[in-house]
């Protein structure tokens, strides 16, 4: 029944078919307009992510902005006077930008030291560089020594500063994201009731509308920016960084990677298809059916909302790739049975090709789904979309492919269509056939071999994330943060919370203000009494033993702050000191020295610390335990007296999540495959069969990754599981003509041969043009992108070279399909 539909469908109503497929274009090039990219830090992190709550938590009680950083290098030296006022004339610029809230420049910092006046005059009547009056030399000495200045706005050799510029604070979009998250966590604790379910739906969409337009605003804020940048970079060499630059650039990134991508392929696909076909017609069919399910799949994402992002900016040269590979297959099949079946009428043949094609096509495209459905897993959204944005696109180019390439052929082709040339032939295919049939020891040998190499590789995999070297090196972003990496203080922000016992925690009389705490607990002087010099010790126990290790950058802490003010006073400072000069000081110096670090009212330190993420012996996940394991053992903190938060601790989390999911779904995709195996073939040893060349390909990527000790990231971490799905299509298409010819020739050996010609070089093609379709990847400016692109290729052709040798040997040594009937040949 469903044969006699479909038949209907392609042969006798052709036309309204390519209508209803006309309309649905048009549908989707309306829906396309709301097409979007979405390049933000949070779309890269876990959902509901502890972590994350906690970061938020941090940020709330000691202050976030968010903030571009410049590195200003000038030709001259900071001590020169043409130097202050070219960094006053652009600090005045860019304070005129109506987005930034304020500019700290290394013009801005207190000069303690440049009189001989008491601390709290000097605190109350600081001068800084830029003051006509002062001496810049001794000024600039003293930036340069300060532990609180140097390498965070001064790199060590003086040569180079760092300008902070912050940005006004978007309270809408702060009010959307707490919204979010208790919406978020709500549904997780207790759920959702049917009225909040609408209520979310429609915020979301409302959140979605703010964000692209905050997105549309961050871009014009950095074209402002760089405008400004770029009049004044005759005197300095000026880089921006920061994370409001990363996302803007990312954000271009990824519409330059669909735009190449997608070009790049169609162009390969003509000449490819132009040199399987030679016909302009062959080639204008499948690349109309291409093109159709890309528009369709674009006007679909539009429709639901969903944004690409730099993991899923690849979907279109994929869908391309997947797309081409079905209207190979089928095209070919309709020529090659034209050839063999002249008598058969057109309709007859474009009606057998599809049906022929059908069930391993199918087949094919779910196999290659479970593994794109392993990424829903990851419980990294950007990945989780890009898993069900593949799905989709999978099966409109499925339905596009079976509705529009047969009705295409019906309406365009001819009745005395000549079938394709040379189809009993090819010098590559043929060669392989031989070689597969005489060369068992070499073909089982180097199997065992690269199985090997696999399993040694595998072991040396580790899972790393380093940002900076996710980017070309002549990049914006590379080239500042690598600025800010070796010369002011690292890139990568952690932040680690020492808590401290209150004295209802805590009984023991170590407190020199033990007395006074229960009274001061009922007025408004906490602040008064809580800095002791017991608290400032520990900061500063934590702060020298995280200033010691060498991943760690710029170290600041309310400890930094009381170094300079016991530097100032020439001894140190104890309790009933530091409590006077807290009292003591400005207001607004107070809000930039101490609240970024101290919590009185949280009983809470903040030591802020920056990683190298540039390092070459960087291994995070490492770093932070070892630090965690450090304060308990070697700095006798308990558990409860310290806890880490930030960006570090997140992209981490990422990671390791994504590798846990990863390593657990690519069995799934294994049982998955072999099931679909087994349910098409119903025999355990073809499904065995089947699936093995796919694996050893996708094994073998994993081991090279490993041995070349290129660390797994969140787009490497995903080679295996869709490589295993792409490249079984071979696979099923090989078998299912294996089984077929074999009931008529019933010789092993002559039904090689035959695969070989004419399935076989539908695979030659299909895998020739994935391999150069993902080799297109490497024009990215994102370097996993191109990992993925050349490893993904390299496990295809691969996986090719398997189906082709190792699958037909098997055949020919395990004899799935019964035996052959002797005297035939």
């Amino acid at each position: 029944m469903f044969a006699s539909i479909y038949k209907k469908i392609i042969i006798d109503f052709s036309k309204i078919t390519l209508f209803c497929i006309t309309v649905t274009v048009i549908f989707s090039l309306y829906h396309s307009k709301n097409f979007n990219l979405d390049a933000s830090s949070d779309a890269l992190l876990l959902e509901g992510d502890p972590d994350l709550k906690y970061l938020r938590e941090v940020n709330q009680t000691y202050g976030s902005k968010d903030f571009l950083v410049l590195t200003y290098t000038p030709i001259k030296s900071f001590t020169d006077k043409e130097t202050i006022l070219n960094l006053q004339l652009l600090k005045s610029k860019i304070e005129k930008l109506s987005w930034v809230d304020s500019v700290v420049t290394i013009i801005d910092v207190p000069l303690l030291k440049s009189t001989d006046e008491s601390l709290m005059e000097r605190l109350k009547n600081y001068k800084t560089l830029s003051y006509p009056e002062i001496d810049r030399k001794r000024g600039f000495d003293e930036i340069i020594n300060s532990p609180i200045y140097k390498n965070y706005v001064i790199s060590e050799d003086g040569k180079t500063s760092g300008i902070v510029v912050y940005l006004k604070k978007d309270e809408r979009l702060s009010e959307y994201i707490k919204i979010k998250d208790k919406y978020f966590y709500q549904s997780k604790e207790i759920g959702l009731t049917k009225e909040e379910k609408i209520n979310f739906k429609k915020f979301n969409k409302e959140y979605e509308d703010y964000k692209n337009l905050y997105n549309i605003r961050n871009h014009q804020n950095i074209s402002e920016i760089r405008d400004v940048i770029s009049k004044y970079g005759e005197n300095a060499k000026i880089h921006l960084g920061g994370i409001p630059m990363i996302a803007d650039d990312m954000m271009s990134y990824i519409k330059s990677d669909i735009v190449v991508f997608g070009i790049g392929v169609f162009v390969f696909i003509i000449f490819t298809l132009w040199f399987i076909f030679k016909n302009f017609k062959w080639v204008l069919m499948p690349l109309l059916g291409c093109a159709t399910s890309v528009i369709v799949m674009i006007g679909l994402l539009g429709l639901f909302g969903w944004k690409v992002t730099v993991i899923s900016s690849n979907f279109i040269a994929l869908m391309l790739i997947l797309n081409m590979a079905m209207n190979i297959h089928i095209t070919v099949r309709y020529l090659q049975l034209k050839k063999e079946f002249p008598q058969l009428t057109k309709d007859e043949v474009v009606f057998e090709a599809s049906k022929k094609m059908m069930l391993p096509i199918l087949y094919t495209v779910l196999t290659t789904i479970c593994a794109f459905l392993s990424l829903v897993f990851s419980g990294i959204k950007p990945i989780i979309d890009f898993g069900w944005m593949m799905t989709l696109g999978l099966i409109v180019s499925l339905c596009i492919t079976f509705l529009l390439l047969p009705s295409l052929i019906n309406l365009l082709s001819s009745e005395d269509e000549i079938g394709l040339k040379d189809t009993e032939k090819s010098l590559i295919t043929s060669a392989l056939g031989s070689f597969t049939k005489n060369n068992s020891v070499l073909i089982f040998g180097a199997t065992f071999l690269i199985i090997i190499f696999s399993i040694v590789g595998i072991l040396k995999l580790e899972v790393e994330n380093s940002f900076i070297n996710y980017f070309d090196k002549e990049t914006e972003i590379y080239k500042g943060m690598k600025k800010i990496d070796d010369e002011l203080g690292g890139t990568t922000p952690l932040n680690i919370i020492l808590k401290f016992p209150t004295k209802s925690e805590n009984n023991e009389d170590e407190d020199e203000f033990d007395e006074w705490e229960e009274e001061s607990e009922k007025n408004e002087d906490k602040a008064k009494y809580w800095f002791t010099r017991d608290k400032m010790d520990k900061i500063i126990k934590v702060h020298d033993y995280l200033d010691s290790l060498p991943e760690i950058g710029k170290v600041l802490s309310f400890g930094s702050i009381l170094r300079v003010a016991e530097d100032l006073n020439k001894k140190e400072l104890q309790s009933l000191e530091i409590a006077v000069l807290y009292s003591k000081i400005p207001e607004a110096i107070k809000n930039e020295i101490v609240s970024p670090y101290i919590s009185v009212e949280k009983d809470e330190a903040r030591i802020s610390i920056r990683i190298k993420d540039s390092s070459e012996n960087l291994r995070r996940n490492d770093l932070i335990k070892r630090i965690e394991n450090d304060l308990s053992t070697k700095l006798d903190l308990e558990k409860k007296e310290y806890k880490l938060a930030g960006v570090l601790i997140l992209f981490n989390n990422l990671l390791q999540s994504l590798f846990k999911s990863q390593i657990l779904t690519l069995g799934i995709v294994i049982l998955g495959i072999f099931l679909m195996f087994f349910i098409l073939f119903r025999n355990i040893i073809i499904s065995i069969i089947g699936v093995v060349p796919n694996f050893i390909a996708a094994f073998f990527i994993l081991g090279l990754i490993g041995l070349l000790e290129i660390p797994l990231d969140m787009m490497t971490i995903t080679i295996a599981a869709i490589t295993i799905g792409i490249a079984v299509d071979n696979s099923i298409h090989y078998i299912y003509r294996f089984r077929e010819e074999f009931l008529k020739i019933n010789n092993y050996k002559n039904t090689l041969d035959r695969c070989h010609n004419t399935v076989g070089i539908a695979i030659l093609n299909t895998s020739i043009t994935i391999v150069f379709g993902f080799s297109i990847l490497v024009l990215s400016n994102f370097i996993p992108t191109i990992y993925f692109g050349v490893f993904t290729g390299i496990a295809m052709m691969l996986a090719m070279l398997s189906v082709l040798t190792l699958l037909p040997k098997l055949i020919l040594f395990l004899k799935p399909f019964g035996q052959e009937i002797n005297g035939l040949s």
